[in-house]
């Protein structure tokens, strides 16, 4: 069964920074573009980043020269740094197989708040 396991979540304030990690439980993780997504109060989730099985990323215009998404194949982990946050970042972020019509079930998340 698959599992996305997302953690280093919480409360900064603006323009602190936090280290998002996805450990997941996928077969054959290191062949998967994995994507960071996030879901604000009302609104739709968006992916926000990705990055290829041979490390090619890419990012949402709102977190560019921001946010750098990595991975590390040996533990099937996939890291979120995001920099000079933003009140507008404050959501939950998960982690999935990019694009979204490749995602797997969905993980619980993990809850970013940007505020003073």
């Amino acid at each position: 069964q698959v599992q996305l396991v997302e953690s280093g979540g919480g409360l900064v304030q603006p323009g602190g920074s936090l280290r998002l990690s996805c450990a997941a439980s996928l077969r054959t993780f290191s062949i998967y573009t994995m994507g960071w997504y996030r879901q604000a109060p009302g609104k739709q989730r968006e992916l926000v980043a990705s990055i290829t099985s041979g490390g090619t990323t890419n990012y949402a215009d709102s977190v560019k020269g921001r946010f750098t998404i990595s991975r590390d194949n040996a533990k099937n982990t996939v890291y979120l740094q995001m920099n000079s946050l933003k009140p507008e970042d404050t959501a939950v972020y998960y982690c999935n197989r990019a694009p979204t019509a490749v995602a797997r079930p969905w993980g619980q998340g993990t809850q970013v708040i940007v505020s003073t």
